[in-house]
């Protein structure tokens, strides 16, 4: 009988020692795990919306010559409703879509390439008016794509 006392004693006492053994890595491992998902949700948020691609066109006395494709990123104030504005996307891309008909952003020596700071401004004043005052900070061109390689403006 004592054979049977002590071989089920071994046995709890692995049984409490892997219980204790999980216990820990599931304590350590928690805290690790919720600030990778803190990481990660931060990662996703920001103070910006991105606009999806927009083909605006370059056009030269009164000609269409090309295309240039145009990522834009618009960023926010801290004091923005950011899931609000990132809903109103797609009114801004249509006030940049509007504003490029109405006048070229083309770069008089390039037709290849966009005036950056002029698109810029242009929709800075749009996005201010769609979006109301205080919201917006900054409107960036984060990358520009010809939709021909090389094109020169003549001289």
């Amino acid at each position: 009988m004592s054979q049977h006392i002590t071989g089920n004693m071994e046995t709890m006492t692995r049984s409490a020692i892997l219980a204790f053994v999980l216990a820990c890595s599931a304590v350590l491992a928690g805290p690790v795990t919720a600030a990778e998902e803190k990481k990660d949700a931060k990662g996703d948020v920001g103070q910006y919306v991105d606009l999806r691609t927009v083909g605006l066109p370059i056009v030269s006395k009164g000609e269409l010559v090309n295309y240039v494709f145009v990522y834009i990123r618009i960023n926010l104030t801290s004091a923005s409703n950011v899931s609000k504005l990132r809903e109103m996307e797609p009114f801004f891309r249509d006030a940049l879509i509007r504003s490029a008909h109405r006048q070229s952003f083309a770069l008089a020596s390039d037709f290849g390439k966009i005036d950056a700071p002029r698109l810029s401004a242009s929709l800075m004043r749009d996005a201010v008016a769609i979006a109301g005052p205080g919201q917006i900070r900054s409107v960036v061109v984060t990358s520009q794509v010809s939709r021909r390689r090389v094109i020169t403006a003549p001289t």
